[in-house]
């Protein structure tokens, strides 16, 4: 498990990490989502040992974190970290001898990788002549030689198409079922709810929320949808335990603010005519997301 714990970076007077403290455990795929300037690229480079902390730790299995635990985990930067004028396989290869592999074992691992991309017919061309695509594409195979030990990916699924994305959501699920913790950033959070196993959410150098999606989504307010066959404007002046957030026509949405209030609403509701729905409202991880950040 790969932990940080008051982990903090400052630029002169900016603070662009402030005192941030979560987990990427064993054989999990966790999001690290937040704006532009949010910090998690300086957070991803410190637990990489690419940037000094000001303060906090990092701590690898348990133990403080070593440059030769740092060297065995796989590692995408945010900006691509290729040469132009190398051809794709050439390059790999080369990537993977820095790894420990033999060049034999690095051209199979690469050759297995850019086949299930899409771009085993392409092994020979020099990176400047792919698209913007299929640059990510080789980046990520670069990530993933040498048996690392995790994965820190920033945006690692930017640019790609959804085949692509279903492809390398294939090969972190493969990593992280062997136990391999993985963190990635992203600002697609439809793709983050849908294959993460937790999320870490940061804003202004902080971690403003953590958890699963399911945890995430139920940790707010407790919402209701009232659906009745008749205005509901009444239900404004239904204090007991009731705050009215949106009401429009027959449909009501209301936080509830006092255990068992919704079902004093509810009888109401059926004392007053025919309810066609009533149902807890679980919010979008998009809503949450704004939520927290705002």
């Amino acid at each position: 498990m790969l932990e940080l714990q008051g982990v903090t970076r400052r630029f002169g007077d900016l603070t662009a990490v402030d005192d941030v403290s979560f987990e990427v455990d064993d054989g999990l795929l966790t999001g690290f989502v937040g704006g532009n300037g949010a910090g998690k690229t300086t957070t991803m480079r410190m637990a990489m040992g690419l940037l000094a902390r000001n303060a906090g730790e990092i701590r690898w299995q348990g133990r403080q974190i070593e440059a030769t635990d740092q060297r065995r985990f796989g590692y995408m930067p945010e900006e691509r970290g290729l040469y132009p004028k190398q051809r794709i396989i050439d390059q790999l290869v080369y990537l993977g001898e820095l790894h420990g592999l033999t060049a034999a074992a690095a051209r199979a691992s690469a050759t297995g990788y850019l086949d299930r991309l899409g771009l085993a017919d392409r092994v020979k061309v020099r990176v400047e002549k792919l698209s913007l695509g299929n640059q990510q594409k080789v980046q990520i195979v670069a990530a993933l030689l040498g048996e690392p030990t995790a994965l820190i990916l920033d945006e690692p699924f930017s640019g790609l198409d959804p085949d692509a994305v279903d492809a390398m959501t294939g090969l972190l699920r493969e990593h992280s079922s062997r136990g391999i913790p993985v963190l990635f950033s992203s600002h697609q959070l439809d793709l983050v709810e849908r294959i993460c196993d937790r999320l870490v959410v940061m804003a202004r150098g902080r971690v403003v929320a953590r958890g699963t999606v399911a945890e995430l989504r139920t940790a707010g307010p407790t919402r209701y949808l009232l659906d009745l066959g008749a205005d509901a404007g009444w239900v404004r002046d239904f204090h007991r335990g009731i705050h009215p957030v949106d009401v429009d026509g027959s449909r009501a949405v209301v936080e509830v603010e006092a255990s068992g209030a919704e079902q004093a609403l509810l009888t109401e509701a059926v004392r007053r005519g025919p309810v066609h729905e009533f149902a807890r409202v679980i919010p979008a991880l998009s809503d949450v997301y704004r939520e927290v950040t705002a």
